[in-house]
């Protein structure tokens, strides 16, 4: 097999790359109103997931329709999510101005930021992967950040990696905005796809939604 066919490593990883440009790219232009970006970050992981199992089609078009499927349910979780992160950047905005005692903001913005990351991180591929209440999908996140807390807690340390490395400098963080989103998206579902196939293989396990069925069956 030659490395230059479509079956190659080098076509991959350019398809693969191209695919997560889209994805980011995609997530950004439909977040501008900021009050979707809820719906936006669950079309990204409705795909990302697939990514994880290889069965993602077209970029585009699954993501326009995840987006859409999701208006209702997203809308409400990413102002829930946003409203958090203010919180978070509050405390650390009051560490920089506290002159006198700084180390209290400080250390109430780091336990805000991992109480609201275990209630998150995985609340909105649960969103794109099943039906539920928002506070629901909320407790559903931090149970199963809690129930496998250990590997969670190496998701977040790649998580931090990923971001610095964005950060890094003015060519990363042009690079971090063509495909930092997806890449986020991506790690987060491959740690999230294995701990939903296992808790849907207990008794009582919550089902697929509709359309995700409605996919798997074309």
């Amino acid at each position: 097999m030659s490395f230059f066919s479509p079956e190659g490593a080098l076509y991959r990883f350019i398809s693969r790359f191209w695919d997560m440009v889209k994805l980011s790219v995609l997530w950004l232009v439909f977040s501008i109103p900021i009050i979707t970006i809820g719906p936006s970050t669950i079309a990204v992981f409705s795909v990302t997931m697939k990514m994880v199992d290889e069965s993602e089609g077209y970029v585009a078009h699954q993501f326009v329709k995840a987006f859409r499927a999701n208006l209702r349910n997203g809308i409400p979780l990413g102002c829930l999510f946003i409203m958090c992160m203010e919180v978070v950047n509050f405390d650390f905005q009051m560490f920089q101005r506290n002159e006198e005692n700084p180390m209290m903001p400080l250390i109430f913005g780091i336990i805000a930021l991992f109480v609201f990351m275990m209630g998150f991180v995985y609340a909105f591929p649960l969103s794109a992967r099943y039906e539920n209440t928002l506070f629901r999908t909320i407790k559903n996140s931090a149970d199963i950040a809690t129930r496998y807390f250990v590997r969670t807690l190496s998701l977040f340390f790649i998580l931090f990696v990923e971001v610095v490395l964005i950060f890094f400098n003015w060519t990363t963080i042009f690079i971090g905005a063509l495909i930092g989103p997806a890449c986020i998206c991506l790690t987060i579902s491959g740690y999230a796809v294995p701990f939903f196939r296992e808790i849907e293989k207990e008794e009582g396990a919550v089902t697929y939604k509709q359309t995700e069925k409605e996919d798997d069956s074309q």
